[in-house]
């Protein structure tokens, strides 16, 4: 699977984080447990974009640190 693919699926994530988050303000009754939620779901995608960045060769057109 290349990587441009895996990070494709964390942008994804964080999306769904965002999303989650506007729920939350619009869901007081279970505000926090969609922003505990979310929170997980974004750290889920960062830990992806780590990894690629430390275990696979970067995407064409990323440029490297």
């Amino acid at each position: 699977m290349p990587s441009s693919t895996i990070l494709d699926e964390a942008r994804q994530l964080h999306r769904v984080s965002d999303r989650l988050g506007s729920l939350a303000d619009e869901h007081p009754v279970v505000s926090e447990a969609l922003m505990a939620i979310s929170g997980s779901v974004r750290h889920t995608a960062t830990l992806l974009e780590v990894l690629v960045m430390a275990r696979m060769a970067p995407p064409p057109g990323t440029a490297e640190a």
